[in-house]
């Protein structure tokens, strides 16, 4: 009997050859590319079991596995997203009609512009951009970690950014906190990274990660209380506000930083995408596979700590956008890892949906999204917690 050298598996004839493609196929221990290249000469009966999936080919030596529910919870999400845009772009103390919107930036012109123009869709952007980078973010997050109640903010990336806040006004470097969204990102690097070096030991343990950052953030935290109580008022309410997270004011010289760097990261995203799948399983079995499991985890935990930094840069820290989008996107697609673009486009909906009853609920006064967001994220943490413990 002839040896089968594409496979590896010398003296092994067809069928056996299926055989054992369709067994490899079914575990879906094996990335999607290698799911794939098994579905091809495979019987029938093992294509059942990858139920939900298409499988695409756009080129002979590129194989795509398409999973159906995601894609058509994907375009509903972007349907809901473009709908409560137009709905902000309309609403608030002045109601724009959709055409005027649509004439207004079509043309740059008209006695809407400088509501429409100036004032709404850059406000909007910011927000849908921060709230993609803020979904992705707690998708990496709670995937290297293992933990749905973890978020970036756990790890102390929006602790390190206020810090940093407090410590650039205390010394005079800067004179407003939204002047200064490079010194906030660095702070959350930088909070992130002793994080990660304090939790390190012989190896990443996600459970000593998320306690190191929850210590680290509770000492950072201290820093922004002290400065709050001995500083003066008008610098004070200049922080609060700050740390509260906002979108008041906030523009095109946010949404164009933001937008770079989303598109910088679109490799790395593709990449996390492949990666994500074989870290669902136990790191024994993923080393098992050929992942190298410390240094995927840091990949993408830096990969999450800079959207998160970048998006708490632009708008302040955010609270519970992070937490809440990648489960309920989770539970949109019913996938087995948390789907990265499902994720950004829930957190994009999330936040532009609570930034329009911000403006909206109580006129003439704004809440800060900020506040709403954790007024909301609240009690589904509560629920969180109470389901995990029911399930143990």
């Amino acid at each position: 009997m002839k040896g089968d050298r594409r496979w590896g598996w010398p003296g092994v004839g067809g069928a056996a050859r299926r055989r054992r493609g369709a067994a490899f196929c079914g575990s879906g221990a094996a990335p999607g590319g290698t799911i794939a290249r098994g579905l091809r000469g495979t019987a029938p009966a093992a294509r059942g079991l990858t139920a939900g999936h298409t499988l695409l080919r756009p080129h002979p030596r590129v194989s795509l596995l398409l999973h159906r529910r995601s894609a058509a919870v994907s375009a509903a999400l972007l349907v809901l997203l473009a709908a409560v845009m137009l709905a902000s772009a309309c609403l608030g103390q002045t109601y724009v009609s959709p055409a005027e919107v649509w004439h207004t930036l079509r043309t740059g012109s008209g006695p809407y512009d400088l509501i429409v123009g100036e004032l709404r869709v850059p406000r909007i952007v910011v927000g849908a951009l921060v709230g993609a980078a803020l979904g992705l973010s707690g998708a990496l997050v709670q995937s290297v970690t293992r933990n749905p109640l973890a978020s970036p903010d756990v790890i102390g990336v929006g602790h390190g950014a206020a810090a940093a806040t407090v410590l650039a006004l205390s010394t005079g470097m800067v004179a407003s906190p939204s002047a200064m969204p490079v010194i906030s990102v660095a702070g959350g690097l930088a909070a992130a990274a002793l994080v990660y070096v304090l939790a390190w030991r012989h190896g990443m343990q996600p459970n000593r990660f998320v306690l190191t950052g929850v210590g680290i953030g509770v000492a950072l935290s201290a820093i922004v209380q002290l400065y709050l109580t001995d500083s003066e008022l008008e610098a004070a309410e200049q922080i609060k506000l700050w740390l509260t997270g906002s979108l008041n004011g906030r523009g095109w010289e946010q949404a164009g930083p933001l937008a770079v760097v989303l598109l910088l990261c679109l490799p790395a995203l593709v990449w996390a995408g492949r990666a994500l799948r074989p870290l669902g399983l136990d790191p024994d079995t993923a080393a098992a596979l050929g992942v190298r499991v410390d240094r995927v985890r840091l990949g993408l935990t830096v990969l999450g700590v800079v959207l998160a930094a970048t998006a708490t840069g632009a708008a302040g820290p955010i609270g519970f956008v992070a937490l809440t989008s990648p489960q309920l996107a989770r539970r949109l697609t019913r996938t087995p890892q948390l789907p990265l673009l499902c994720s950004a486009l829930t957190g994009a909906f999330v936040l532009v949906a609570a930034d329009l009853a911000a403006r909206t609920l109580l006129p003439p006064l704004e809440i800060p999204v900020g506040a709403l967001t954790s007024l909301v994220g609240g009690p589904y943490l509560l629920w969180l917690l109470g389901r995990r413990t029911a399930t143990r």
